[in-house]
């Protein structure tokens, strides 16, 4: 069962860029369509590309807001408000015990 809860947080740790990439492809989509009719090439590719970068920093700002937000979600993916995982924290600290004292 071990094996099963550490592979849970670890997917629930790429969850961040996973929801920035589903919001990107979604910008894309949103631009590609808006952009369809346009004259040049050019245009068209960079409202799909600045549509997808907007939608991904969109996306990835609500996820991070709704894990600083929820308790139990922080608690259920094992990370700091700020999204790091606390497997990670105290990796570091075990490596240099002088950090923690500072």
């Amino acid at each position: 069962m071990p094996v099963v809860r550490g592979l849970l947080r670890f997917v629930g740790w790429l969850l961040t860029p996973l929801a920035a990439w589903a919001a990107s492809f979604v910008g894309a989509w949103v631009g590609a369509a808006l952009a369809k009719g346009a004259d040049q090439a050019r245009t068209t590719f960079w409202v799909t590309t600045a549509f997808g970068a907007v939608f991904a920093l969109a996306g990835a700002w609500a996820w991070l807001r709704l894990l600083r937000r929820s308790p139990k979600l922080q608690e259920t993916l094992a990370v700091l408000p700020d999204g790091t995982p606390i497997a990670a924290i105290a990796d570091e600290n075990e490596k240099n015990p002088a950090k923690e004292q500072l």
